[in-house]
């Protein structure tokens, strides 16, 4: 993968920096990603792919270039210091049991307040909008979550 950084604009204390991201596969495709950091947080703000990417490789586009993202602003791990931290910052979330009951609760919550469930676990667990659903699932087949409803 290779990582440019394309431009930056400074304003006050905080600064936005954008990056070219490409990606290179031994069978010729390739990705090309334009995002921006700034304000915490990560946003890709544009993609082209050839051939194109499905929904699926286009949700997990940002697992993909995360480290990357890390290391050219500085805040990844270096070389050496990857030990048994896993490669992602993240809030402390129990697994098992728990982890189901504390994702239903989220869930249930962000529903009573009109938000959407699904980005409330997202922010409380730090994953991915893919394993969030994942968890969400674990959760309903635990009895913890009503089932979805059939779509018609």
């Amino acid at each position: 993968m290779a990582v440019r950084p394309a431009w930056e604009v400074r304003e006050n204390e905080g600064a936005t920096r954008w990056f070219e991201f490409r990606l290179a596969f031994a069978d010729g495709a390739r990705v090309d990603a334009l995002a921006v950091v700034g304000g915490g947080c990560v946003c890709v703000e544009e993609v082209r792919a050839q051939p194109a990417l499905s929904l699926d490789d286009l949700a997990v586009l940002a697992d993909w270039i995360e480290e990357s993202v890390a290391e050219a602003c500085g805040t990844g791990p270096g070389p050496d210091d990857r030990g048994s931290e896993g490669r992602r910052a993240r809030p402390a979330w129990p697994r098992g049991a728990e982890g189901r009951l504390l994702v239903a609760r989220e869930y249930r919550a962000a529903q009573r307040d009109g938000a959407d469930p699904v980005l409330a676990v997202m922010g409380a667990t730090g994953h991915s909008r893919r394993t969030s659903l994942r968890l969400i699932g674990q959760a309903r087949d635990a009895g913890l979550l009503s089932p979805r409803r059939a779509r018609r």
